[in-house]
Parts: structure tokens; sequence; C-alpha cells
């Protein structure tokens, strides 16, 4: 009986262990590729954090963000697929022509995709709801205004929100969640893993 109860102890340890401490949602559309690199390549691969990127992109097109993102970072890169559990120091991509949601630390994948150009703020309402005060938002290059209303409820919910600096290609998507009031946080893209980390080690004293 001992025997048991050690191992159902040391099998919760290894959950809270691979379950990430915050969930870090990076939406992007024209121009975010190379900011995508540069923030993966910034990033220390040992953060207890999962990074989800929501990229618009052509529905029919046979996208390799994936495979492109690998090569700038050591953390592993998967496209999201539905119940695929979502663990700490990994990165995940939306996939083509899909909504994606987040429930019990899990994705959920809705294909086809609702409408165009509104994959991040459906992601980050999800996000928000489902991670409360452990969400994060980064809302990078692209035009109009995805992002916004998903950093509201983001906000809403005791999230965090981040926006990319002029160093955007695009400033639309940013500039527009600025606009809302809904950003707490405007910064060049290797200037955000320390704020995460700060982020991360406040969540970790008020526990």
């Amino acid at each position: 009986m001992e025997k048991k109860i050690k191992r159902l102890a040391i099998n919760t340890e290894i959950i809270e262990i691979t379950r990430p401490k915050l969930i870090v949602g990076i939406g992007g559309s024209a121009g975010a590729l190379n900011a995508y690199k540069a923030l993966l390549e910034a990033m220390p691969t040992d953060t207890d954090m999962a990074f989800v990127i929501i990229s618009h992109m052509n529905p029919t097109a046979n996208s390799q963000l994936a495979l492109i993102l690998s090569r700038h970072t050591k953390m592993p890169v998967t496209v999201a697929s539905m119940a695929m559990p979502i663990l700490a120091n990994h990165v995940y991509v939306i996939p083509a022509d899909s909504d994606l949601f987040i429930e019990n630390y899990t994705f959920n994948v809705i294909s086809p995709r609702s409408g165009r150009g509104k994959q991040i703020d459906i992601f980050f309402i999800s996000l928000a709801q489902a991670m409360g005060v452990r969400a994060i938002g980064i809302v990078l290059s692209g035009y109009f205004s995805d992002g916004t209303e998903g950093c509201k409820h983001i906000k809403a919910h005791g999230g965090n929100t981040f926006a990319q600096d002029r160093s955007a290609e695009i400033e639309s998507m940013p500039l527009s969640a600025q606009d809302s009031g809904y950003v707490d946080f405007v910064m060049p893209l290797d200037k955000i893993p320390d704020k995460l980390k700060s982020l991360a080690n406040a969540l970790s004293l008020e526990e």
C-alpha cells in the first residue's frame, strides 16, 4: 500500500514539472516571420513556459513554419493537434486553416477556421479563460487589429500582454493593441524574455 502511494506522489510531481508555469501566445501576420525567429533566438530553453505561435496563413498552403522555426531554437517545435498536451519548454504552431483553443493544458483544434484574420483573438480569448493569471499574449507584426480583443480578455482574467515596439515590420497589429489600452509592455523582442522570467518568478512567490 505504501509503495502505491509513493508512486502516485511521483507521478503527480512529474505532471507538475512538465506543465508550464505560463502559456505564452504569440500572434503575428505579415512581416512576423523575422520577429518569431528573433524572439525564439532570444528565449532561453529552460523557462518552464510553453509558447504557442498563432500565425495568419493561407488556408490551402502547406505551411513549413514549424520546420523553419525549429532552426532558431533548441526547444522542440511542433504543429498543434487535437488533444495534444501542452508541455513546458516546447513551442507549438497553429495548423493551417484552423482555430486553436486550450482546455486543461491540451489543444482543441477546429478546422476549417471560422474566418479570416481572427485566429489570434480566438486563441487569446481561450488562453485567458483557461489560464487566467498564467496567460501571456504577445502581438507582433501584422496588418489590421487581430489580437487586440484577445489582449482585452487576457487582461480581464489577470494575465499580461505585450506588443512589439517600432521594430515591427508592419505596425498595424501591435499599434492597435497598444491604442486599446490593454497592453502592459511595449518593448524590443530581445527584452521580452527577461520580463517573462520576472512575471513567472512573481507568480511563484505568490503561490
